[in-house]
């Protein structure tokens, strides 16, 4: 797949296209994706997605917003999805304050597409004013055709990012997999620590992650950590380790990988969140907290059975 950083480093020939966020690729997104590869092969055309970094909403209401999916990450998902082509474009008060017109019509000087797929409530262009009914009457204009893809919901209702989001930061990873359809994840690479989780006897990698990617709530986690095409089982710890630091400063993220002695400073790892354990806590006394990560790496090895 072909992932670029901007609408101006590509010109494509009777494309295929879907734009949005997709922030997390969930179920909902996948629904339209999926439409989207299916149609391009059976007319023989790039699948092409564009999305938009920052989100949206950090620049229109000027405050950050804590993402499923770094840049990256959401385009590992689409090219796992059949993707051919995805589109990171910057998003800035220029593309803002782009009419839908003059916005569609550099995404077809570029991109050449016939036909675009959008969700049930999607609208681009200065104050949104692309809807649905906008967009099919640019199309008669500019020559393509349009699709409007339906919500896709369950017994809690229209699966959206926003929701998921919520889960994420309150710990439920678990009901957060079943919305997005797939694990969590967070994408870092190891850094060095204090080395109290060796003297421990339970050595951990610490991993870095960006400050615009969401947390899962302080605690204890069962994962899978991947290291390149290898997958591990993780007992990681999501938190400010206060048996340790009285001032709480920003959460880190230190996973002991099970039955695994290679040294990874410096590797790449991801992490993807299976379900939570219990709250992070302030034990009697370090003993006890000893004895407890001993039933979280116990606790883990059961959740994660290998296949």
């Amino acid at each position: 797949m072909i992932h670029v950083r901007s609408l101006n480093d590509l010109s494509l020939k009777s494309t295929w296209l879907t734009v949005g966020v997709f922030d997390g690729v969930h179920r909902g997104h996948q629904q339209i994706i999926q439409k989207l590869t299916a149609g391009a092969r059976q007319d023989s055309a790039p699948a092409v997605v564009l999305t938009f970094w920052p989100h949206p909403e950090a620049v229109l209401r000027a405050g950050q917003v804590k993402c499923l999916a770094m840049p990256d990450e959401r385009a590992e998902l689409l090219s796992a999805m059949g993707v051919d082509v995805t589109i990171t474009q910057l998003f800035d008060r220029r593309v803002a304050s782009t009419t839908a017109h003059d916005f569609v019509a550099e995404l077809k000087r570029h991109l050449d597409f016939r036909h675009l797929l959008i969700g049930y409530d999607f609208a681009l262009g200065r104050e949104r004013e692309g809807n649905a009914a906008r967009l099919a009457k640019l199309g008669r204009e500019l020559d393509y055709s349009l699709e409007v893809v339906a919500a896709l919901g369950d017994e809690s209702g229209v699966i959206s990012s926003t929701e998921i989001r919520k889960l994420v930061a309150t710990g439920d990873v678990s009901e957060a997999a079943k919305l997005l359809g797939h694990n969590y994840s967070l994408h870092g690479q190891v850094v060095h620590g204090e080395g109290r989780g060796r003297e421990l006897g339970f050595p951990t990698s610490n991993i870095a992650y960006s400050a615009e990617k969401i947390l899962p709530a302080n605690g204890i986690y069962a994962c899978w950590a991947w290291l390149g095409a290898a997958r591990h089982r993780a007992a990681v710890n999501v938190g400010v380790r206060p048996q340790f630091h009285s001032d709480a400063g920003p959460p880190l993220v230190e996973a002991h990988i099970l039955d695994f002695e290679r040294e990874v400073y410096g590797m790449d790892v991801r992490l993807e969140f299976v379900a939570r354990l219990r709250d992070e806590t302030k034990f009697a006394s370090v003993a006890a907290l000893v004895e407890q990560m001993g039933r979280d790496v116990g606790r883990t090895r059961q959740l994660l059975s290998l296949e």
